[in-house]
């Protein structure tokens, strides 16, 4: 939610959209609003916002493409190279998931597994984060919070990621830009085949598509980020127990630019309160199983904040 919208926002490398930027003094603050990249920015979130006000089909691709060729037509990005091309096949990716296991020894064993838990924690936790937001968006959460088919989503997404690691692709999860495809009517399976089709074909138009400046790109995002946080009115700000965790996952996410980071205080602090809010009156209880899971999944969030200190 707040974290992909200000990954849009923030100052990027070259063609950023410079809305946020890091300041000495305040860490960060509103960047240079003359920067042409900025204004290019600026545009493409009131030229996207007005086509999804308006149910525009189309309308984040329209105000990529509306505000990426307004900055090839003012010279505020370069024009591309090219359309078309014959892409190279990545050899040099293939199989590089198993490449070091000829260099892993007794020494490097410890290393090995805290790598391995912390990847783990952090791809599931993005998982579990991201499909929940996004099952809220198409109402396939069930009134007990749980979600429908759940094991199998996670059994996909798992046997995904370690296919992908094997060709060389990146982990093979849920994104929460899914939602703009949502936004646009996608509600199955055949739209995640139609687009896994487009992005192999669209290999063959890269420099067309490498040409895309960041500042196109970033409004969408943005937009993502107010489409993902209608699922906040659905936490009970009057329940301290539920509003104080759910108020750090939404706080540390963006600060951290981490998903786990925010889940894990998030874990934490549910512990936490859960344990202080113990025989008050008109609390209602956690269940057994609820509760042990509650604490298990503290603990676990603990070994990772533990880990990835030692690691740095």
């Amino acid at each position: 939610m707040s974290y992909i919208a200000l990954s849009g926002k923030v100052n990027s490398p070259s063609l950023g959209a410079g809305i946020i930027v890091s300041n000495t003094a305040t860490t960060t603050a509103l960047g240079a609003l003359e920067q042409p990249a900025t204004l290019m920015a600026i545009f493409g979130i009131l030229l996207t916002g007005f086509l999804m006000v308006r149910r525009i089909k189309g309308a984040l691709l329209f105000g990529i493409f509306g505000t990426a060729i307004l900055g090839w037509l003012f010279g505020v990005a370069p024009l591309p190279q090219g359309i078309l091309t014959l892409p190279q096949f990545p050899v040099d990716l293939v199989g590089q998931a198993i490449a070091g296991v000829q260099y892993l020894t007794w020494s490097q064993l410890g290393n090995f597994v805290t790598a391995i838990f912390i990847l783990l924690f952090v791809s599931l936790s993005d998982t579990i984060s991201s499909l929940n937001v996004l099952a809220g968006q198409v109402d396939r959460v069930k009134p007990n919070g749980e979600l429908h088919h759940s094991k199998q989503a996670l059994l996909s997404n798992a046997i995904g990621t370690v296919f992908g690691a094997l060709v060389g692709s990146a982990p093979v999860i849920p994104y929460l830009e899914s939602a703009s495809g949502m936004f646009e009517g996608g509600r199955s399976g055949f739209v995640a085949i139609a687009v896994a089709i487009l992005f192999l074909l669209s290999a063959l138009f890269s420099p067309l598509f490498a040409a895309i400046p960041a500042f196109a790109t970033a409004p969408v995002l943005i937009m993502i980020g107010v489409l993902m946080m209608s699922c906040v009115r659905f936490i009970n700000w009057d329940d301290l127990g539920e509003a104080i965790p759910a108020f750090l996952v939404i706080l540390i996410m963006p600060l951290t630019f981490s998903v786990s980071d925010g889940m894990a205080a998030g874990f934490i602090a549910h512990a936490v309160v859960q344990v202080a809010q113990k025989n008050q009156q008109g609390i209602r209880p956690l269940a057994g199983s609820s509760k042990r899971s509650s604490l298990v999944l503290a603990a676990i969030s603990v070994a990772y904040f533990t880990l990835i200190t030692m690691q740095a």
